[in-house]
This record gives structure tokens, sequence and C-alpha cells, in this order.
């Protein structure tokens, strides 16, 4: 059982680590982030699309992990 949990622990951490990766960034480095870090945290941005999606499963992906760190600590 422990393997199990250890086993998908990897593979989730691994896709969270690829999905994060593939999302788009939201600012446009130092410059953006000075400026433009009010409008974005203020503003009513959404996201659309495939950046709508990946976000979704980076939340899902986060719970899991962090959902499956308890579960092997706990075993």
């Amino acid at each position: 059982m422990h393997a199990l949990f250890m086993t998908l622990l990897v593979i989730v951490s691994l896709a969270l680590i690829v999905v994060v990766l593939l999302q788009s960034g939201k600012s446009a480095g130092l410059s953006g982030a000075i400026s433009g870090g009010a409008e974005q945290l203020f503003g009513k941005q959404k996201a659309r699309g495939l950046d709508l999606v990946l976000q979704r499963v980076t939340i899902v992906l986060s719970v899991l992990f962090f959902v499956l760190a308890i579960a092997i600590v706990k075993i």
C-alpha cells in the first residue's frame, strides 16, 4: 500500500510540474511585476481556453498531491 501511494505521489508530482510549466506567464518580466501586478491582482481577468483547463488541472493535482502526502505520512 505504501509503495502504491509513493508511486502515485511521484506521478502526480511530475504531472503537476509539467502542468505548471505549460501555463502562460501572467506578467512581462520585472516591469510587469512592478507596474502591472496591481492590475492583475484587482482586475477582472478571466482565464479562457487552454489557460482555464490548465488552471483547473493544477488545482486538482495540487489537492491530490497534498492528500497523497498526508496519506503517506499517516501510513
